[in-house]
């Protein structure tokens, strides 16, 4: 069973847990081998495989190895970008980076079988119309653009905000400095999201699942002192 369950009262956690996005790497046997290192280190809710531009028949085979090790470890595989790759595949979920109406059509063919998140959201108000549609988790930030040391404060203010009021869980993208992974998750949001932490030249993918993990427990134990 994903740890990431097509549900959301599912989905809900005390403690902020890490997501994955995959890499804009073209050989799938790199990203795979990093994946891989990652998921055996540590704990890690899902696994979001974008699909940076590929054709539909590549980003098919390179989604299906990846998605593969993220089952295997437990992780629930979430395919952004092409819905019928991921049902091809036997995918645990969709990530749906679009408008209002595309959401709604996901939804209706997908949300019976399969986790289906959303993105796109920048402000309060495309977020809540998104949000009133159902997805299983809100997602605030843009694949690719972790390359700044601190999470986006757009990002952060939409995560807090979201957390606090909105009972869809949310996912907050980190920066590329390891040390937002706890930025993030001292927001009180449900789920921090990571790339160039994890999957960055001359990154050991092992470690920095680990040190992720240490962060997540210091901020759950943080927040639990201060609400004591």
């Amino acid at each position: 069973m994903p740890v990431m369950e097509s549900e959301s009262q599912h989905m809900q956690t005390e403690r902020c847990r890490l997501v994955l996005i995959t890499p804009d790497i073209a050989t799938v046997a790199d990203v795979a081998e990093r994946l891989q290192r990652a998921v055996d280190a540590g704990d890690v809710a899902s696994v979001i495989i974008p699909d940076w531009g590929m054709d539909e028949d590549q980003f098919q085979d390179h989604a299906a190895a990846l998605s593969k090790i993220a089952q295997e470890a437990g992780a629930a595989s979430l395919i952004a970008g092409a819905p019928r790759v991921a049902a091809r595949i036997g995918a645990d979920g969709i990530h749906v980076d679009g408008n209002r109406l595309e959401l709604d059509d996901a939804i209706r063919q997908y949300q019976n079988r399969m986790i289906v998140g959303s993105g796109g959201a920048r402000t309060r108000d495309v977020a809540l119309d998104l949000g009133e549609a159902q997805p299983d988790y809100m997602f605030f930030g843009r694949f690719g653009y972790d390359n700044t040391p601190e999470p986006h404060p757009r990002n952060i203010t939409l995560g807090t905000w979201w957390a606090q009021m909105i009972e869809v869980p949310c996912i907050v993208m980190a920066g590329s400095d390891p040390a937002s992974i706890r930025t993030v998750a001292e927001t009180g949001t449900e789920f921090v999201a990571a790339s160039q932490i994890v999957f960055g030249s001359d990154v050991d993918a092992a470690e920095a699942v680990r040190n992720a993990n240490n962060m997540l427990d210091q901020a759950a134990a943080s927040r639990t002192e201060s609400e004591s």
